[in-house]
């Protein structure tokens, strides 16, 4: 039963470090296409306009199938008979296996946004609002929108430079972390009542 969750891990990590470059196109394409078609029309157009092309094809295909076997006499019968034959609904194990691992994630984190709201640790929270405070500046600048196209960029390019350059980035990024910590330290000392509640 692990061994799918590992698998499907494996073929979301193929597909971001671009492994298959012609599938991970696609994915990379068609998410990026409805995305920025939503930025022009709303969900529902979108919706509508994906299930028209989706049943143009397909009736279509229809279509030309019955007439081929009309003209050749033959009786291929239903040219979609082996998904319309397969099993395709989602099992109660499923169902329930996901449903815990976000009910987890789902407490976990209203557990932490109480400890930061009611100030359970003062560093944290004062963390927490700092981020708060960038993301109305980023909030003014960008649209929720825009920001899931900047997303979905990134997670189909950072993996990769990440990948060709991890020696250089680890470094920088050990450098940050470091003159982050050593800010922060300077400003613990310098204000009372700021150290955090585990010294």
């Amino acid at each position: 039963m692990d061994s799918q969750p590992n698998s499907w891990k494996d073929k979301v990590v193929d597909l971001l470090y671009w492994r298959d470059v012609k599938k991970t196109g696609v994915v990379f394409g068609a998410s990026l296409f409805l995305l920025l078609s939503l930025t022009v029309f709303s969900i529902v157009s979108v919706i509508a306009y994906i299930g028209l092309a989706l049943l143009s094809v397909t009736i279509s295909f229809r279509i030309y199938k019955g007439v081929i076997q009309a003209v050749q006499k033959s009786d291929e019968g239903h040219p979609f008979s082996a998904y319309l034959n397969r099993d395709v609904a989602v099992s109660e194990e499923i169902v329930q296996k996901y449903s815990h691992v976000v009910l987890g994630h789902l407490n976990n984190t209203i557990k932490e946004l109480r400890r930061l709201f009611l100030v359970d640790d003062l560093v944290d929270s004062l963390k927490f609002a700092v981020l708060m405070w960038v993301f109305t500046y980023v909030g003014a600048l960008f649209n929720g929108l825009t920001l899931l196209i900047l997303a979905l960029i990134s997670l189909f390019s950072i993996p990769v430079i990440y990948e060709k350059h991890q020696t250089q980035i680890d470094h920088y990024v050990e450098l940050v972390n470091k003159n982050v910590k050593d800010g922060m330290a300077k400003v613990q000392a310098k204000i009372p009542g700021l150290k955090r509640k585990t010294e």
